[in-house]
């Protein structure tokens, strides 16, 4: 007899062992309480367990395990709960019979199947909750029923306390994850702003202010691209060398400030004229440049015929004390040729001059 004690208490330990394995794992009350409501009856061959938690000054059921209801969701004041007087005695409660124990509320029992009880403390200093487990013949626990639900009653503080210890680290970590994000954001706006702010620089720093189109290095930049592509793929590019005509003496009759709107207003003139696509420059003073592609069809005809035609439209509503005119160089790029932009470049300057020289003979000669 004794014998088949011992190996019952060894089994029930090897279950106790199997137990305290899954409150480790548990990371939240609600599966603590399951395993334990369950693992109490389990262990002791009950008819009900309840887990009861300090509440205040009461003892709150939260949850059970039993044959019929007991008193899942109610709370009673500790000082007369056998629970409470668990938890305030930081003791076990062994009784045999309830309606004997003046411990027991009768009345709080008389409707439930109980007629035996044993509790034991979760956390025997200063407690926070009772295991309560019951009978519905009368039994006397035993020592080992008490040992094994006191050590039910001591896994579950630990797993209790780890369950905090991890709400709390999840919660660290997610306020730490959310205060990540927010930097990151913040590094991700610093980023954007750093680049706008450096596109702005870089826009400034190939922007001819006055007119707004590229200026000598934007000109360069945009232009050795187009060229290098004009190569690759084998297609002619025309480069258009202009002079304004007449600014130094608008300058110098009607000051510098009618100088620059002449600059813009001749700049209107080639955005007009030019396509989207081509690259507009204000090389400096009185000079610009257009490169234009010529993939398909040559438009040399068709834009100086357009440029003509928008020169005379400005000049004929003009109200200024000038007239728009420009001394145009133009000069095609061979993509089979190895030559350079600033090659190109001289050689449309040349043009350009060649232009003017031959527009200032003829001035001359309708003026004899």
């Amino acid at each position: 007899m004794r014998g088949q004690t011992i190996s019952k208490y060894a089994a029930q330990i090897e279950d106790l062992i199997v137990i305290v394995q899954k409150l480790s794992l548990a990371r939240n009350l609600e599966t603590v309480m399951n395993i334990v409501k369950q693992s109490a009856r389990q262990l002791t061959q009950s008819d009900g367990a309840t887990f009861i938690l300090r509440d205040g000054e009461n003892c709150h059921y939260v949850d059970e395990d039993a044959i019929a209801p007991l008193w899942k969701g109610r709370r009673f004041p500790l000082r007369i709960c056998i629970g409470g007087w668990t938890m305030n005695n930081r003791q076990s409660a062994i009784i045999y019979d309830i309606a004997q124990d003046s411990r027991i509320p009768y009345e709080a029992y008389e409707p439930t199947f109980v007629k035996s009880l044993l509790t034991a403390p979760i956390r025997q200093i200063d407690p926070i909750g009772a295991i309560g487990i019951y009978w519905s013949d009368y039994h006397q626990p035993s020592s080992e029923e008490i040992k094994l639900l006191q050590a039910l009653a001591d896994s579950t503080a630990i797993a209790m306390e780890n369950v905090q210890l991890y709400s709390e680290l999840e919660e660290r970590v997610k306020q730490r994850t959310t205060q990540l994000q927010v930097m990151n954001e913040h590094l991700r706006e610093e980023i954007i702003e750093r680049h706008k702010a450096e596109e702005e620089v870089r826009q400034l720093s190939l922007t001819d202010e006055l007119t707004q189109l590229s200026n000598r290095r934007g000109f360069n930049f945009l232009a050795q691209r187009e060229l290098d592509n004009a190569h690759r793929r084998s297609y002619y590019s025309t480069l258009f060398f202009i002079d304004l005509d007449g600014l130094k003496p608008t300058n110098d009759t009607y000051g510098h400030e009618l100088g620059d709107q002449m600059i813009k207003d001749a700049a209107h003139i080639l955005k007009q004229t030019f396509r989207e696509t081509d690259i507009i420059a204000r090389l400096g003073g009185d000079e610009f440049a257009i490169l234009t592609a010529a993939e398909e069809d040559d438009h040399s005809q068709e834009i100086g015929d357009r440029l003509l035609d928008n020169i005379t439209n400005f000049n004929s509503r003009s109200q200024q004390h000038y007239q728009v005119s420009f001394s145009i160089g133009q000069v095609t790029y061979n993509p089979n040729s190895d030559e350079s932009l600033d090659s190109l470049l001289v050689r449309g300057d040349q043009a350009m001059y060649l232009h003017k020289k031959n527009k200032k003979r003829i001035e001359r000669e309708d003026t004899k």
